[in-house]
């Protein structure tokens, strides 16, 4: 995520309203899809390889116990963010589709979903306050950064509202602004904190807090200068965000026991320390997920057209895109697991040098993910989400029965095949859903007519 200028969001769009997007050509469309595309390319790979370079500086100063505990503060934020806002931020994207003659209706949809921000916010918190002795003994935490992170996943949820205006509105200038301003300045902070005052792991953890408070600010400054927030409290518009939000939640909870329990079991069977070597590994796998997230957010406007337009050529021509894209996320896991090793230890040194043993695992569960990506885009468009929580909650148990069994006899690498049996699960039980909510002519290979 990245910051902005202190203009309207207007500013940077060269793109033209709804009604002229509609109306635009093939061609046009297909050179709209490769700007966007590479404008939010451009954007993941600064805003990936900004926490990169400063990978290098952090695991020079800091022991892999301190870096554990770091890892310990990021999961424990991405297990808050089933509860702070209740996933409702992407009913707001949905929503834009339905109210682009109404402009207002949307403004106060986002408002009915802020205050439901505001109220599972204040929730989680009191949540927290009464089990935060048993938490902090789970996660290796102090009870200040168990309260701290609940106003860190508030922020981020703000921040995803703002980015997702921008990513419905095709004006990936603007998003790719605000999430690379967000990652500098964390990173400023980091080594501010880190390097020249020497507070350790301490110091990485309030630059991300100070980071998501400043950046929760100017998010809402953004949505107030673009006219994006109306209180008008009717509870029909937040029964409808609720809709959308609440069944996402088993889904959020699974996203989280596949992409972020795997540091909680490592380092409650083996130590803050290898807890900070598996996340080195981690951070350097989701380099591939910059790519996905990248071709997915410029991807998910272009689909939606087509799919409103229900057109059986363009879904055929959908489907063989598709294929073409899943061969190539797989080739980049198989390069990972060749040179993973040796990039481990150039970047994080020697003292971090058994990440290299997970790399190629980890990267292939990665690549699994970039493949559900394009699959579980066809669920939201439908606005049916429960089976797909329902798929994600199994798969995300299936990595904790996973880990449970392979972290005693294999270790690290134990847990790293844990997830990527888990994610190409999620993946295929995801396929499975989105072809019940949404039909695409997945094995019909007939010439485009």
């Amino acid at each position: 995520m990245s910051g902005k200028q202190a203009v309207s969001s207007s500013a940077f769009a060269g793109e033209t309203g709804p009604a002229a997007a509609q109306a635009a050509s093939p061609a046009n469309s297909s050179k709209s899809f490769a700007v966007g595309s590479s404008i939010y390319l451009v954007s993941n790979i600064l805003n990936g390889l900004v926490p990169f370079a400063l990978l290098p500086v952090l695991t020079r100063y800091l022991t892999p116990a301190e870096y554990g505990e770091v890892a310990m503060f990021q999961t424990w934020i991405a297990a808050l963010a089933a509860f702070t806002g209740l996933s409702v931020h992407g009913a707001a994207e949905r929503k834009y589709y339905d109210t682009r003659s109404d402009e207002n209706e949307l403004r106060c949809f986002i408002g009915a979903c802020l205050q439901v921000l505001v109220l599972s916010t204040l929730a989680t918190f009191c949540i927290v306050s009464i089990f935060r002795t048993q938490l902090a003994e789970l996660l290796g935490l102090s009870t200040e950064w168990l309260l701290w992170g609940v106003g860190v996943s508030t922020a981020g949820f703000l921040v995803q509202i703002r980015l997702g205006q921008w990513l419905v509105r095709k004006k990936a200038l603007a998003y790719g602004v605000l999430q690379l301003s967000l990652s500098l300045a964390l990173t400023l902070l980091s080594i501010l904190t880190v390097v020249v005052l020497l507070w350790a792991s301490e110091g990485r953890i309030l630059a991300q807090i100070w980071t998501a408070a400043a950046f929760m600010g100017i998010s809402l400054y953004f949505l107030h200068a673009d006219k994006l927030i109306a209180f008008n409290t009717q509870w029909s518009r937040i029964r409808e965000a609720l809709a959308f939000g609440v069944p996402l939640i088993p889904h959020v909870a699974g996203g989280f026991l596949l992409a972020s329990v795997d540091r909680i079991v490592v380092n409650a069977e083996l130590g803050l320390g290898p807890a900070g070597m598996y996340m080195v590994a981690v951070q350097m796998s989701t380099a591939m997920l910059l790519v996905f997230d990248a071709v997915n957010k410029a991807y998910i406007p272009w689909l939606y057209e087509r799919l409103q337009r229900d057109v059986m050529a363009e879904k055929r021509q959908i489907v063989r895109y598709t294929y073409l894209y899943f061969c190539i996320v797989l080739l980049m896991a198989a390069l990972a697991f060749l040179l993973g090793p040796f990039f481990i230890r150039l970047i994080a040194g020697e003292q971090y040098a058994a990440a290299g043993e997970v790399i190629g695992w980890l990267a292939l569960g990665q690549s699994f993910c970039g493949m559900y990506f394009m699959v579980t885009n066809y669920i939201f468009y439908s606005k049916r989400t429960a089976m797909l929580s329902l798929a994600t909650i199994t798969s995300g148990l299936l990595n904790v029965g996973l880990l449970l069994v392979l972290i005693e006899p294999l270790g690290l690498t134990g847990a790293a095949q844990a997830f990527c049996i888990a994610m190409a699960a999620r993946f295929l039980l995801t396929w499975v859903v989105a072809q019940k909510r949404h039909p695409m002519p997945w094995f019909d290979f007939k010439p485009q007519q």
